[in-house]
C-alpha cells in the first residue's frame, strides 16, 4: 500500500484546517471508519440527500411543499478487505481530483494509505468524486471475484462527471426492484459474467493503457 507523504499529525491538522467544514455541505462524504464484521478499516459512502422532513423542526411535510427540505447523509455503499486494496490506487487517482471553492486540491488522495487510514475520519466529496466512489461500492457487492471489482473500478473511473451522476441515480432513487435491476445489469456491463475468460483479458488492456 502506498505510504502518505504527510505524517500522522500533519494529516490530522490539514483535515481540521482545509476539511472539516467542508464536510457540513459536501454532496458526498467518505467516511474511514470501523463497521462491524467486517476487516478494519471499512470505507463508507454517504450521500446528501433531501428528505421529507422541515429541516427547522423536524417534522414530515405536507404537499404542496412551501418551506426547504432537511438534508442528510444517506449510506449507499462500503468497501472493505481485499476489494478495498485491490481498488485503493484506483479511488486514491479519482479523490485526487476534488478541490475546493477557490480550485485548490484538497488532496485528499493522502488519506487513502497507510498512514492515512489509521485515521477514523470524514472527507468531503465533490459530485463527481461521489458518484464515481459511490458505484463503485455499491457494484462491488455481491461479486467474489477480485478482477471483477477491479475492472468495474477502472471502468467506472473513466465514466464522465454525468455518466457517473446518471448511472448512480439509476442504482439509487428508482425504487428497490429497479435499483437492484440497475445494479445487477451495470453489473455485467462493466465486468462480464463469472467465468468470462474476456475479464481478464479486458483488465490486462486497461492497465496497460494506465502504465504507458
Amino acid at each position: 500500500m502506498k505510504k502518505s507523504g504527510r505524517s500522522h499529525s500533519n494529516l490530522l491538522a490539514h483535515h481540521k484546517k482545509h476539511l472539516a467544514s467542508l464536510v457540513r455541505r459536501a454532496p458526498f462524504v467518505l467516511r474511514i471508519a470501523e463497521k462491524a464484521k467486517y476487516p478494519v478499516p471499512v470505507l463508507i459512502m454517504k450521500e446528501r440527500r433531501e428528505t421529507g422532513e422541515d429541516e427547522r423542526t423536524g417534522k414530515q411535510l405536507q404537499l404542496p411543499i412551501e418551506r426547504p427540505l432537511k438534508k442528510s447523509l444517506v449510506e449507499i455503499g462500503y468497501l472493505s478487505g481485499e476489494s478495498q486494496r485491490r481498488c485503493l490506487p484506483i479511488l486514491q487517482k479519482i479523490v485526487a481530483n476534488v478541490r475546493d471553492d477557490s480550485d485548490v486540491p484538497l488532496e485528499l488522495q493522502h488519506y487513502l494509505t497507510q498512514e492515512g487510514l489509521h485515521h477514523r475520519i470524514t472527507l468531503p466529496l465533490d459530485e463527481e468524486s461521489g458518484s464515481k466512489l459511490g458505484l463503485i461500492f455499491r457494484l462491488h457487492s455481491r461479486i467474489k471475484e477480485i478482477d471483477r471489482v477491479e475492472l468495474i473500478a477502472r471502468r467506472v473511473a473513466k465514466f464522465t462527471r454525468e455518466e457517473a451522476v446518471y448511472w448512480l441515480s439509476r442504482t439509487t432513487t428508482f425504487g428497490s426492484d429497479a435499483n437492484r435491476w440497475a445494479l445487477t445489469g451495470l453489473r455485467i456491463l462493466l465486468s462480464g459474467q463469472p467465468g468470462d475468460k474476456g475479464i481478464e483479458r479486458m483488465l490486462e488492456n486497461i492497465r496497460e493503457r494506465v502504465e504507458d
